[in-house]
Parts: C-alpha cells; structure tokens; sequence
C-alpha cells in the first residue's frame, strides 16, 4: 500500500497537548484551507481596530471620538477577541471550574472598560488571541489517530455468490463462504487456503521480514498481503474475529488507556488564578481596615490594573513558542513530533524497547554467506540461479542479485516440492534447491553444521550429493551500531528489543548490536504485555520503536511511541507519538537532545515571564505601574522568549 507523505501540517498535536480549540471540520493551519483567513480575521480586525483608535484618540483627528463613540468603537474592537475568551470562562463555570485563565482575562478587560481604560482592556485580548494563533502555528488541528485504520484494514471482499465473485464488505462475509485474492491485495478474513500454493506478507500481522508460503489446507491471516497468483480461501471466520480486527482493537484500547497531557500553563492557571483573584479582592478591601484616607474607588482601580497586570498571556504565548521552535528544529532533522508534550516526554525517558525488522534492520533480504562444498563458488552459484529464476519468491529475488561472470546456467522441467523446495535439471545433472527436508528425503546427507544456522538457509543437492548452501539474511540497516551508542550515550539505562522474528535471528542480531536483553516469536500481544510490565516498573520511562501493523498496539501505550516513518505502516505512523521520516535509528538519540533543548528553552521563558510579572505586579499594588505598563511588560516577555525560541532553529545536534 502507498504510504502517505507526511508534514507538520498533517498532525495533530493539540489530542496530546490540551489546548483548547473547536473543530470546524478544516485543518486551520493548511495555507489552501479556506478556514485559515477565518481563523486570523479576529484578531487582525481588533488589532486594526485598536490601534485606529490609539492613533485617533492622540493626534485629536476626528473631534466626535469621545464619551459613547469612544466605547462603541472600543467594544466593536473587544468582541471579536474577547467574546471567545467569555464563552470560555462561561463554559468551564459550567463545568465547574471557576478559577480560569477565561475568568481572570474576562473579569480583567471588563473592569478596564469599568474604570475607563477602553484600549488597555481591548489590548489584553488582542495579545491573548496572538498567543492563541503563535499555538496555533505549532497545534495541528487533525483526525483522530485511529481514524487511520480505516485506510489500513481490508475495505472489500470478492466473494463467490451465485456463480460468480462479487465485491462485498468484508463485515458481511460469513463463515464458510469462499474469496478470491488478487496479487498485491490484503487477504479480508482469516480462512483455509484453496488453491495449490499462496505466498504471503506477513510482516503486517507479525513483523517477520520472511515471506509466508502455504499450501492447500493451511490457515491464511485477514490482513496479510498476497504476493504471487490469484489465491481461493474459504473463511473461517468472521471479520471481527479476524486477526487483522483484533489487532486493530488492541490499537483502540491501547489508545484510550494513553492519557492526555496539558502543558504547563493550563495546570498552572488552577492555582495561580484563583490566588490572583483573592489578592485582587484583598487588595480593593483590606485597605479600608489600614489606610486613613481610604478611597474605593482608587484601590478598585489599583485591583483592575493588577488583574490586567496577572494575566496569563506572556506565558500563553511563551510556553508554546519554546515547544514550537522544538517542533521546528525537529522536524528539519527528519523527526516528526505529534505533540508538543512528546518533547517533555523524550527526557524523561530512560527505558527504549524496539522492534527488530524494519528498525534496525532494512527488512529486505541479502545473501549473507555463501558455502560451496563439491564446486567452485560461482559454479556453485548458477547452478543455484538457474534454478531460482524459476520462482519469484523473494528469497530467489535475493539470490538472483548475485553477480557472476561468463554467462548463466539454464534449467529444464523445474518443479515445485510442496513446502520443501524446487527440483530440475540443469546441464544435464539433477538438482535440488530447498530446505534440509528436501535433502534427505531425496537421500542426500546434508553437514550437522547446518544444524547451527540461525538464518535462513538455502540448500543445493547435485546429483544426489550436498553441494553447499547459501545463507539469507536481513541487513543492519547501515547506522544501527551508531544508533544503540548514541542512545546509550544520551543517558538511557536499559535497551530492549521484541521481535516476531523467530527468537534465535533476535538473538543474534541483539548480541551483535549490544542490547542489553532480547526476546524473539512475539505476537503484538506479547508485545503489549512486555512493554505494559515494564511501564509498572518504579520510576520506569518507556519509548517503543517499531513500524508495522503489529507494533501499533505498543506504540499507543508506550510512554512514548517511536515509528519508523519511511518504510514504516501507515497505521504505525499514525498511532506513534514520534515519527523519525528518514527511517534512520540514530535519530531516536537527536530527538532526545532535541527534547531536552526545547525543555530548557521553555523553562528559561517560564522563569523569564514569572521574573518580569512579579516585578510589575508589586509596582502595580503600589499604584506605581499603569495598565499600559502591564500590557508592554507582557509584550516584552512574547518578543524576548520568541528571540530565546529562535534559538532553538540554529542549534545543532550531533548524533
């Protein structure tokens, strides 16, 4: 199946980060979305609005603005931003939660209104909204990550029904029933194979790089692909009981059993407002017990301008700009976050558990070792070529990229042993290329050092006599050594790998690579269980780094979910929290300092917006700051955390 191309745009980070945002059925960050201009014309209508009437009211241009057509005009520039804002508030009162960012913001711009301050209370939601459009540019509005599915299970059946094959929904197929499947289709259901033979991808459903050959009468799995010559199955089951419906409700649960995470700002804003509001309440009272010449309305307004001076809109806009720069940096080194919690996430990681093929390995197979005992080598070898270019199994495609000189052998009345290999002739000598089966039912004594192989193993008898054998096996993929170092060098303590691949390859190229445990012949339930017990380990951070439709269970409950992006499934790709597009695992390593920058940038900002607020807020109680001293101090804190965010995109990070 074709892999969709994927960019920023395509994912939604705001599933992961709590932001707050209605969904209008438009991505409202894709630059042809109509609803982008919708987005922006808020804000850029009260910004015009709000400095026209600055602009107006000190060059004295227009003599009537003044008394209700100042206030008409200022309110015309409030609603667009602030009704949003008081929808909001009103909204989590409702639910229950009174002490909002919402609230404080609401209460804050009405009291400037209250006391006169038109264009202070107009400002403050002006650069709330800004804030809101900086997240923005970084919270991809998308689709549900399982919606993904979708694309990924078998959408139709061919079905025999009256004397013929008809397209149906797979749902509607029922037990007993026989299908047909089309090369390079998914098989819809689980069933009995038909026809003489099959071969199947089964890298999907179990993550084995090795194609599956079956003969009549074994089972064929919903979700494999056929990859040779239209095949008959009579099912056995129904779809919901397929593997493929299995496997895709383990991604559904294991989904739901992942929690959101807010970011900062909005956990903070449950303590910091209320506390807020109090002290501004205190502030307009308790004067009254302790100050002689007591006036209300002086420490009212001395309250509102510290309610405009407490709102939350530096940090609004700083917070998300550290983890936007993050987004940024990563991205142009090839590693997609889905959300800016991910990047925190990344730090806190010190377990990596990972698949094998795919992975670390390119999942494609290559000669490994090639022993001939009664020949030369390339005689040996087209001796073994003839015969392979009579079959398309990709191991034969594997053997036949072998490059030899003088010319090819040729083969006559090659024929297939069921589930054991091909037999022929070629320059007049019988030969047999196969399994040790084949060997010695045809009375060949095949070496005990065979027995030792882990690999997959090509046999070939020449006339009644063992000849040699060749070797497959899946390549490291060329930065796999650096990768396992690089990761060890970042800080993580244990590194794990769970393969479906039998478990003596696992083995192998675990020991190879240096990982501290391995576990091979596992089913994505296996995984899930795996990774589930390790995650209740104490002060346990696991990251999962897989790609096909059986890692997709694991990706989605995982701390942190990995995928391989370039040759990786679309399914794994779409339920990962963490998508590395150029295939490469030493990125997992970058993506950890990456987070750990974007981590340090955004504390540098929060502790920047606190230190300059504090500052104002006690000159504001003091009656020794203005509103508009409040909203430049908070537009100060925005320009220097964007210039502190900016950072993040010049930085760079070696492997």
């Amino acid at each position: 199946m074709k892999k969709k191309k994927l960019n920023l745009r395509d994912i939604d980070i705001q599933k992961h980060s709590g932001q707050h945002n209605h969904d209008d059925g438009h991505n409202p960050t894709d630059l042809n979305s109509p609803s982008k201009f919708k987005m922006y014309l808020p804000a850029i209508f009260s910004f015009v609005m709000l400095i026209t009437g600055i602009a107006i009211d000190y060059f004295e241009v227009v003599p009537f603005f003044k008394g209700w057509v100042k206030i008409v005009w200022y309110i015309v520039a409030y609603i667009p931003v602030g009704f949003p804002v008081m929808k909001e508030g009103w909204n989590s009162i409702k639910n229950g939660d009174f002490f909002t960012e919402f609230l404080l913001m609401s209460i804050a711009t009405l009291g400037a209104f209250a006391i006169g301050e038109y264009p202070e209370g107009v400002a403050v939601m002006v650069f709330y909204a800004i804030g809101e459009l900086f997240q923005g540019a970084a919270v991809k509005r998308a689709k549900s990550n399982i919606k993904a599915l979708l694309d990924v299970r078998p959408n139709e059946a061919l079905v025999y029904r009256d004397g013929e094959y008809v397209s149906v929904d797979p749902e509607t197929v029922e037990i007993g029933e026989k299908i047909q499947v089309r090369v390079g289709e998914k098989v819809p259901l689980d069933g009995i194979l038909l026809s003489a033979k099959g071969s199947f991808n089964t890298a999907a459903l179990t993550g084995e790089s090795k194609p599956d050959t079956l003969v009549k009468g074994e089972s064929a799995f919903a979700g494999s692909i056929n990859l040779e010559s239209v095949i008959e199955i009579e099912t056995t089951k129904e779809f919901k009981d397929s593997s493929i419906a299995r496997i895709l409700d383990l991604v559904q649960n294991a989904t739901a059993r992942k929690s959101k995470t807010e970011l900062f700002i909005r956990k903070f804003a449950r303590i910091y407002t209320p506390i807020v509001v109090f002290l501004a309440i205190g502030l307009t009272l308790l004067p009254y017990f302790f100050v002689e010449d007591y006036v209300f309305s002086d420490w009212l307004y001395r309250a509102l301008i510290f309610l405009v001076i407490s709102c939350p809109c530096a940090l609004v806009i700083s917070i998300p700009l550290g983890y936007f720069g993050g987004l940024g940096a990563a991205s142009r080194n090839g590693i997609l976050f889905k959300g800016a919690s991910f990047l925190d996430s990344m730090t806190k990681v010190n377990t990596v558990v990972m698949d094998k093929t795919g992975t670390v390995t390119k999942g494609v197979f290559k000669i490994k070792e090639v022993n001939a005992k009664s020949h030369e080598e390339k005689e040996f070898m087209k001796y073994l070529m003839a015969m392979e270019q009579q079959s398309t199994h990709p191991i034969a495609k594997a053997i036949l990229e072998y490059k030899v000189d003088g010319g090819n052998f040729e083969a006559t009345g090659v024929s297939e042993v069921a589930g054991k290999g091909l037999k022929g002739s070629v320059n007049g000598k019988t030969v047999l290329v196969g399994n040790k089966e084949l060997m010695t039912s045809n009375g060949i004594e095949v070496p005990s050092e065979t027995d030792t192989i882990i690999e997959s193993i090509v046999m070939v008898g020449i006339d009644a006599e063992f000849a040699g054998y060749v070797t497959i096996a899946d390549e490291l993929k060329d930065d796999a050594h650096q990768a396992i170092k690089a990761i060890r060098e970042s800080g993580i303590s244990k590194i794990i790998m769970l393969s479906g691949d039998k478990d003596s390859i696992t083995q192998q190229v675990a020991k190879e690579l240096g990982i501290d445990w391995a576990k091979g012949g596992q089913l994505p339930e296996d995984k899930l269980k795996e990774v589930e017990q390790l995650k209740k380990q104490p002060n346990t951070k696991v990251a999962f780094i897989g790609d096909g439709i059986n890692d997709a269970p694991v990706l989605a409950t995982s701390d942190v979910g990995i995928a391989m992006g370039g040759l990786g499934s679309d399914v794994a790709i779409e339920t990962a929290d963490v998508i590395i597009q150029t295939d490469q695992p030493s990125k997992i390593a970058r993506a950890i300092k990456i987070g750990r920058s974007t981590r340090r940038i955004v504390w540098q900002n929060i502790a920047l917006a606190f230190g300059v607020k504090i500052v104002v807020l006690i000159l504001g109680a003091a009656g020794m700051a203005s509103m508009w001293e409040a909203v430049f101090a908070d537009v100060g804190v925005a320009l220097l955390a964007i210039l502190n965010a900016v950072r993040l995109q010049k930085m760079k990070w070696s492997q």
